[in-house]
């Protein structure tokens, strides 16, 4: 049997690889792949109950200001929600 904290400790290993293959990813122009890993972090962050910052919350920000795309208001239903 597999107790608690051995299953936290690996989810917590396997949240910090994925983070670390996001980063790369997008360092090397892979956005799909960066995409990939970023929602299984954020996936194992929900699952964990970590309750982590997002890493790429720096990222959207500065997506945002550029001003480019949609307002908050115009994303509607894409603008994350505080129970997520």
């Amino acid at each position: 049997m597999v107790s608690d904290v051995s299953i936290s400790d690996k989810l917590v290993e396997e949240l910090n690889t994925a983070e670390a293959k996001a980063w790369d990813s997008l360092g090397r122009y892979k956005f799909q792949m960066f995409g990939y890993w970023a929602a299984i972090w954020v996936h194992l962050n929900r699952i964990g109950g970590f309750k982590l910052p997002n890493p790429w919350s720096g990222l959207v920000r500065a997506g945002r200001e550029t001003g480019k795309g949609p307002t908050v208001e115009e994303q509607g239903d894409l603008v994350p929600r505080e129970d997520w």
